[in-house]
């Protein structure tokens, strides 16, 4: 491609609507444009970028078995309505109707449909296993759009769904896709981590999520560095850390002790007051949920887990009382509740349990207790793992410390199980002719995300640094100065001789100032640039850099085309 023809509309400004990294550098390379709010429009460079993430998805998709379809967008409201979730899904469900005011959506997700089609076409065990997936654009109305491709309305996904004879071959088919999913990622040349993960309103018994580690990130995620564990906060386990010491066994710890803390209502504010470690005191938080509501305890340095805090009450949703709600509740103000006297159920996290000389709230405004022994002093209480894992947390599996990082969502894989089989009645015959539901799992990556992820891990303050295999261009071929007879003739030579090799090219051909051109080849991120100038011609040379590096390598003009070949070899572009 000559950059002379090339639709490429670069920015030297930072657009005001632009937040993170990878919505100002997409914008000003000229890779989108804002349509409406978290609607954008491919522009030819960020289009051949976004088909390097699809092909890498599509290549690895079909060597894992999965057989590729394409879905309607349109879904109709009655198969939504077969599972519940046309209700339950909010107002992030574009809801419409057509000239015969029939119920429709806008696909946010594919469940619902792919699962009908199989019910209507999978008889026999025979017919099973089965994977079937597509990339396609979705939609969701999100109430506060941002972050460019991170969240938009309008994306493209990938959606895999494998239906299987029971649960074991359930399991079988969803360590497939996992094994897929890191070839996907590692192909893209990215930093990532499967994380165990929640499940949140697709549903199943377990799932991942697939992270690219990046600063900018909207999650946190702890890993082991020792063993492969590795699992988002709201998921993550953590084994009990231990407070302060107890009493030696057999040896009585001091009593109770009432003290007034007047107007001393947060951890800092007691803690200091007190002259202890926030280690040393003891939360109550009160949770409302539809069962009921519960006091929760967790150690003052540490944070709930509303996640962990649901799964065990089995709730669908709790949520933290407010001063309001606490001064009803509990009869006092927030900040001077206490376990002591409590008359509302009592959820503890293990973390608690080792806690010999705490301190709490006294469930009278202005004071708290000292020397709070849970043993001693907690009775009738539920004990569980109910707090957010944080760096230097023991790992649960091998027990060495956690490593913490911010990550990027791009890929979440769920084993469904029978949940909208059943809901479907998606059903086959097994070899006693008996009807039997069908096991599902559901594998999801955002394309469009992706490729906004790579961008917030592989950059600089001059533009993206795109690993090699999802570059819209390899190479870059720089003619400072296109309307010297020699230079003109060097390029198109080079340019020609690349292309004969399969390299994808860009020849920037333009009259264009040599700061102007070296700027937007970095701001773009094409990973190698070859510079053609006056100055390395004088002494038959010409330079290649890679967009990485912060200095090029002269070679000499004759030797330059195997010197490229050689340096696309060393990164695996062959």
């Amino acid at each position: 491609m000559r950059y002379s023809g090339l639709f490429l509309p670069t920015l030297k400004d930072v657009p005001s609507e632009a937040e993170v990294i990878s919505h100002q550098y997409m914008l000003r390379a000229g890779m989108i444009r804002k349509l409406a709010s978290g609607i954008y429009s491919f522009l030819p460079v960020g289009l051949r970028a976004l088909r390097k993430v699809e092909n890498a998805i599509r290549e690895e998709m079909n060597r894992a078995g999965a057989q590729e379809v394409f879905l309607p967008s349109i879904q109709p409201a009655e198969l939504w309505q077969e599972t519940g979730r046309w209700d339950r899904m909010g107002d992030e469900l574009l809801r419409f109707k057509d000239r015969h005011q029939r119920d429709f959506c806008y696909g946010p997700t594919h469940e619902e449909v792919i699962t009908d089609l199989v019910r209507r076409e999978v008889r026999s065990y025979r017919d099973l296993p089965l994977n079937l997936y597509q990339i396609q654009t979705k939609f969701r109305d999100e109430i506060r759009p941002r972050f460019g491709l991170m969240r938009g309305r309008e994306f493209c996904m990938k959606d895999a769904y494998s239906f299987d004879r029971d649960e074991e071959a359930a399991e079988k088919s969803y360590w497939i896709m996992f094994e897929a999913y890191k070839r996907i990622f590692t192909r893209m040349g990215l930093d990532f981590r499967p994380v165990e993960a929640e499940t949140g309103n697709i549903g199943g018994a377990f799932s991942h999520e697939f992270m690219v580690l990046a600063d900018s990130g909207e999650d946190s995620i702890v890993f082991c560095t020792s063993c492969d564990y590795a699992a988002n906060v709201e998921k993550a386990e953590v084994r009990p850390v231990a407070g302060r010491p107890r009493p030696p066994q057999g040896e009585p710890g001091a009593d109770l002790k009432l003290v007034e803390t007047r107007g001393k209502r947060t951890v800092e504010e007691v803690t200091n007051y007190l002259g202890v470690d926030p280690s040393q005191l003891i939360k109550t938080l009160i949770y409302r949920t539809e069962k009921g509501d519960y006091a929760v305890l967790v150690r003052g340095d540490r944070e709930a887990n509303e996640y962990k805090i649901q799964k065990v009450l089995d709730v669908d949703a709790v949520s933290l009382a407010g001063p309001d709600e606490v001064k009803e509740l509990a009869g006092v103000p927030a900040g001077y509740v206490g376990p002591v006297g409590m008359s509302l159920p009592i959820l503890a996290d293990e973390g608690i349990r080792s806690m010999g000389d705490a301190v709490v709230g006294a469930n009278a405004e202005d004071h708290h207790y000292l020397h709070f022994d849970p043993v001693r002093d907690l009775k009738d209480a539920r004990f569980a793992d109910l707090r957010v894992a944080v760096a230097g947390d023991p790992c649960p599996r091998c027990g060495e410390k956690m490593e913490e990082r911010r990550g990027i969502e791009v890929g979440h894989v769920f084993m469904l199980g029978t949940k909208y089989s059943e809901a479907l009645r998606a059903t086959y015959l097994d070899p006693d002719g008996k009807e039997r539901p069908v096991w599902m799992g559901c594998y999801g990556i955002g394309v469009g995300r992706t490729l906004a992820a790579a961008i917030e891990q592989n950059h600089d303050e001059n533009g993206i640094c795109f690993p090699f295999p999802i570059a819209p261009f390899t190479v870059i071929l720089t003619a400072l100065n296109p309307k010297d007879a020699k230079i003109r003739t060097i390029a198109e030579g080079l340019y020609t001789a690349l292309q004969q090799k399969g390299v994808e090219v860009l020849l920037d051909d333009r009259d264009e100032r040599p700061g102007k051109k070296f700027k937007d080849a970095d701001l773009v991120g094409i990973p190698l640039r070859v510079t053609i100038g006056p100055r390395q011609l004088k002494e038959g040379r010409v330079e290649v850099k890679l967009r990485r590096e912060a200095d090029g390598t002269t070679v000499p003009v004759e030797g330059a085309l195997d010197h490229i070949l050689a340096l696309l070899e060393d990164h695996g572009q062959t």
